[in-house]
This record gives structure tokens, sequence and C-alpha cells, in this order.
């Protein structure tokens, strides 16, 4: 029976001594949630009003939210009495070990801030990685959400994309456009290359600096003479001028009696006169 209430009596002491503490704790956690929520919130606000790159926008606002319950976590355990020296520790090793397991992610997490550090692409660039174009949407810690062309959304981990080639479709205003035709060896290709100069003379998207348009033969091919033309644009504006020369030179050289012809072979058959006998 003494035992009994010996144990009662260190029960009931340990937990009026330790009851304040976790309440204390489980109060601070709720509230300290809350005020980091906030503060998140409050950063996102203030990053979207001064304008501040996008892609920085949901990286920055993340890395701030996990650091912050990190360290609201180590100050809620040290109120409960754990010590915090050896929790640091313990978590200090267990990042190790976790760090090398996920030595990936790790990698993206870096390629991730190479990318918002150096700029190679921003939110709303068209570009070209891994295979892969499109319009990126997000750069997050590990990814980069990408939108393709034909709307599909293509997620690429952060790394490969910072370590590997990045062609930026929108990182100047300026592009050439480069195209190529073939018309037969029979035709008049002074008659050919005054088509071509008139139908992008006649194009006001055209541009004439930095340089103006260029035409040129280009090769003489196995079954066509290919003349190539290069000529300066918005970038807005280069699948446009692309595709409507395609069409304009077709309609413009079927009407100019101008042939583009494909890829043929002439098969000589030859006859063995000494199996004639």
């Amino acid at each position: 029976m003494e035992k009994i209430d010996i144990y009662v009596e260190k029960g009931t002491t340990m937990a009026m001594e330790y009851l304040p503490k976790l309440a204390l704790a489980i109060l601070t956690l709720i509230v300290g949630i809350y005020l980091i929520n906030l503060a998140v919130r409050f950063l996102k606000r203030a990053m979207v009003r001064r304008e501040v790159d996008p892609s920085l926008v949901p990286f920055t606002s993340t890395l701030v939210n996990v650091a912050l319950k990190t360290m609201l976590l180590i100050s809620v355990a040290s109120m409960v009495g754990i010590q915090t020296t050896s929790f640091i520790a313990v978590l200090g090793a267990a990042g190790l070990a976790i760090g090398l397991a996920l030595q990936g992610s790790l990698a993206n997490f870096a390629g991730g801030v190479l990318i918002l550090v150096f700029k190679p692409f921003r939110v709303g660039d068209a570009i070209d990685a891994q295979g892969f174009a499109g319009i990126v949407k997000s750069i997050q810690i590990f990814n980069t959400i990408l939108h393709t062309f034909d709307n599909k959304k293509v997620i690429i981990p952060n790394g490969s994309i910072a370590s590997g080639p990045i062609t930026n479709f929108s990182a100047v205003d300026i592009r050439r456009v480069d195209m190529e035709f073939g018309i037969g060896y029979g035709d008049d290709l002074k008659k050919a290359k005054d088509i071509l100069k008139r139908l992008i003379d006649e194009d006001d998207r055209v541009l004439q600096e930095p340089d103006a348009p260029f035409f040129a033969v280009k090769e003489l091919g196995e079954s066509s003479v290919n003349i190539v033309v290069r000529a300066w644009s918005k970038a807005s504006d280069y699948w446009g001028i692309y595709f409507d020369m395609q069409e304009k030179v077709k309609l413009t050289f079927d009407a100019e009696g101008i042939s583009i012809p494909f890829p043929q072979r002439d098969v000589h058959i030859y006859q063995d006169k000494s199996n004639e006998a």
C-alpha cells in the first residue's frame, strides 16, 4: 500500500511539473504554426507587390516555411524538457543519413537554387530542355513545371535541367527565320529568287535590322537546286512568317511555272548483247 502511495505521489508530482509545460508547448506549437503560415502569406504578397521574379515567389516561400517550422519544433521540444543539443545532434545525424539516401533530391534542390540565381529562364519563358519544349509555368524547389505547346504538363527535375543544355526562345526579342526551298534544274533560277525576294518584301513582319533578308543558292542537290532564305523578325512573328512563306511559295511557284521537285532517281536498263546470240 505504501508503494502505491509513493507511485501516486511521484505521478502527481510529475504531472504537476510536466502538464503545464506540455500544455504550453502544444499552445506554442499551434500559435507558432498559425503565425508562420500568416508570415509566409505576408511574404508572398510582399514579393508580388514588389514585382519580384515570379520564379522566386513559390521557391522562397516554401523554403522559409520549412525553415521556420523546423525552428519551431526544436523550440517546442526544449520546452517539454528534451535536450535540444542532443536533439540537434540526432537531427544532424538523421539529416546526413537522409541526405545520403536522397542525393538525387539534393541535386535537384541545388539545381533549383542555380536556376533562380543565374536565371537561364523565368516563369513564362518558352524553352527547350531535356527533350521537352514548352512554356515554364513554375520553378519549384525540386522540379520545374513545363506546359508543352500542345498543353501537356511536364515535370522536369531541376538537377537535370541545371546540368544540361537549355534553349530559351524568349531570351531575345528578335530571331532569324531560316527557310530553304528547292527548284528543278530546268527552272529559271533568277526568276525563282526574284519571286522569293518579292514575297519577303511584301511581308511587313520582316525586319531590315540587324541585317537585310538574305537569298543564296545553298547547294546543288541530287534532285533540286536548293535556295536558302534568311530573314529577321520579332520572336512573336517567327512561326507566322515561317508557315505563311511555305504556303505562299508553293502557290506562287505553281502559278509562275516553277517546279518543286521531290527526290527521284533515274534507272537505266542496259541489255546484255552477249546473250543475244
